[in-house]
């Protein structure tokens, strides 16, 4: 009976050191968030001490090979945008000279036939639909200019090393919490299996 117990306590105890350990692992990627002195040791976690350095390249992948300037001005370019803006004026005008302009002026309406409301409506589109591309245009050049002005990769890396210590800590481990839970539990599994060996090396 001692002898199947001392077989099981041991990977069981070796399972939980591997845990254990990986669980610091973790957690020192963290903490402490300010230097901590030990004689002429100091110790501060990985991502607080190397927070900078995380922002520099974390800045430099997302804009260069994630999102550019370029990528946003060609998905502006290509957007869609001049038919909604259209269909929201279209709306808009609708909306006004049946709705609003009855409204505030009956008396005015009462003479005027919707035939000529109809030619109204139609000659103010047309008018729009002309002068549109143009405001579109400044507008998605005063965008872009304003893209070219802007240093993506700076701009990424400044946000991130002006997080804070929890927040980015938070960010982090909401996105690799899978991974950091599977790593515990390999430090376990790891721990079972060498514990098991040896007990099989001892017993043999």
């Amino acid at each position: 009976m001692n002898n199947i117990i001392q077989c099981v306590e041991l990977p069981l105890v070796a399972a939980l050191i591997g845990w254990f350990t990986n669980l610091i692992a973790i957690k020192m990627l963290f903490h402490p968030k300010k230097p901590i002195k030990i004689g002429c040791f100091e110790i501060q976690g990985v991502f607080p001490k190397r927070q900078r350095i995380f922002a520099d390249k974390l800045g430099r992948i997302v804009a260069r090979e994630l999102v550019s300037s370029r990528d946003i001005k060609e998905k502006i370019i290509q957007s869609n945008i001049d038919h909604e803006v259209k269909a929201l004026i279209d709306r808009h005008v609708h909306n006004f000279l049946n709705t609003k302009l009855k409204e505030a002026y009956p008396q005015i309406v009462m003479f005027i036939y919707n035939y000529i409301i109809r030619q109204f409506k139609d000659v103010t589109l047309k008018e729009i639909e002309t002068l549109l591309p143009l405001i579109l245009d400044t507008y998605k050049q005063g965008i872009e200019k304003a893209l070219d002005v802007v240093d993506m990769e700076a701009t990424i890396a400044g946000k991130v090393a002006n997080f804070s210590s929890d927040k980015l800590e938070e960010i982090l481990v909401s996105i690799m919490k899978r991974e950091f839970k599977f790593v515990e539990i390999m430090g376990a599994v790891v721990g079972f299996i060498i514990g098991l060996v040896q007990v099989i090396v001892v017993k043999l």
